[in-house]
């Protein structure tokens, strides 16, 4: 049986990670935000992806990288109810993919390097969302949008590795 104490830190646990998930999407939203135009084309150079390797930290950061994609795609994409399925979709397929990997993989780097390449190879969803959509041909857009996941999410590798040290992602 859980006493007093028990229960207000499991409590206080779960108020933090709401609150750690809420800062988490909106810094997702704001960086969105701030290069909007460019995270949507063909290419899909959407620098709010770098917080994509949160979940190589911890596992408690898809929530907060959901939402964020989720009302990002709500309130700037151009095609919204495409971005809504695929582009949220393939969020949540390359991120559960990445946490079912980090179960047998303990580096850090490593995970990130998994990370950054599964996002890469799911890209083809959005190419598939955006030949639906504007009938572009579909490997072209595969590579163009694989091409800026993977720079994003490998310049993203030093810059949140650094930020880890100084924080500890996975205590948050």
């Amino acid at each position: 049986m859980l006493n007093a104490r028990q229960t207000t830190s499991r409590e206080g646990s779960k108020v933090r990670s709401i609150v750690v998930n809420g800062i988490v999407a909106a810094l997702y939203i704001a960086v969105s935000a701030m290069i909007a135009p460019f995270g949507f084309t063909q290419v899909q150079f959407r620098v709010s992806e770098i917080f994509n390797h949160l979940i190589v930290f911890n596992k408690k950061y898809l929530y907060g990288i959901i939402l964020g994609v989720f009302l990002t795609n709500l309130f700037f994409s151009p095609m919204m109810a495409y971005d809504l399925i695929f582009g949220v979709g393939q969020s949540l397929l390359a991120l559960t993919i990445t946490i079912v990997s980090a179960r047998y993989v303990q580096s850090i780097w490593k995970r990130m390097m998994i990370n950054t390449l599964v996002f890469t190879f799911t890209m083809f969803l959005i190419a598939l969302e955006l030949h639906l959509a504007f009938d572009l041909p579909f490997l072209f857009t595969w590579l163009t949008t694989a091409a800026g996941e993977f720079v994003v999410l490998a310049v993203g590798m030093p810059i949140m590795y650094l930020i880890h040290k100084r924080v500890r992602f996975e205590k948050i």
